[in-house]
């Protein structure tokens, strides 16, 4: 084998070595990878049933429930609610009314089971994702009670 030649296999053998360690790299990315959806999304059907995302919104006020280290509770975007069953310790900053991201899997009957409970930690922060989603639920609801209105006699 002639010096080309070995240079041209080492180089080949570097490239197919570079080309699976991204490849093996963009396939963790992938499925570690977790999209936000809320409330109405969820309703439309836009949200995965069989992959991990997050849930974000408001937590009801007067929906949560204990049972043990069971707690059940509901998120809503103030258009659309989405059940959540989570077993663990909530963080101190969870509260009705307030708001909330949950990590986990859509289950049966459209419950959502959370593996992790996230709470905003002032008063003053909410992720951009669910302020916006907030913002956008709020005016749908707006728009929808508006309609409601004109048809009324």
């Amino acid at each position: 084998m002639t010096p080309r030649k070995k240079r041209l296999a080492l180089i080949l053998g570097g490239l197919a070595l570079l080309g699976g360690a991204v490849a093996l790299v963009l396939n963790a990315f992938q499925s570690n990878l977790v999209f936000f959806f809320t409330p109405s999304q969820i309703a439309a059907k836009e949200a995965p049933v069989d992959r991990t995302f997050r849930l974000g919104g408001l937590v009801e006020k007067g929906s949560v429930r204990r049972e043990g280290v069971t707690v059940h509770f509901i998120v809503t975007d103030t258009f659309r609610s989405v059940p959540v069953r989570y077993e663990g310790i909530l963080p101190d900053l969870f509260k009705e009314g307030k708001g909330v991201v949950a990590q986990g899997q859509l289950g049966d009957h459209g419950v959502f089971e959370a593996r992790e409970v996230l709470a905003k930690h002032d008063e003053n922060y909410m992720p951009p994702e669910a302020a916006e989603a907030l913002q956008r639920a709020s005016a749908a609801n707006a728009r929808l009670n508006a309609a409601q209105l004109k048809e009324a006699p």
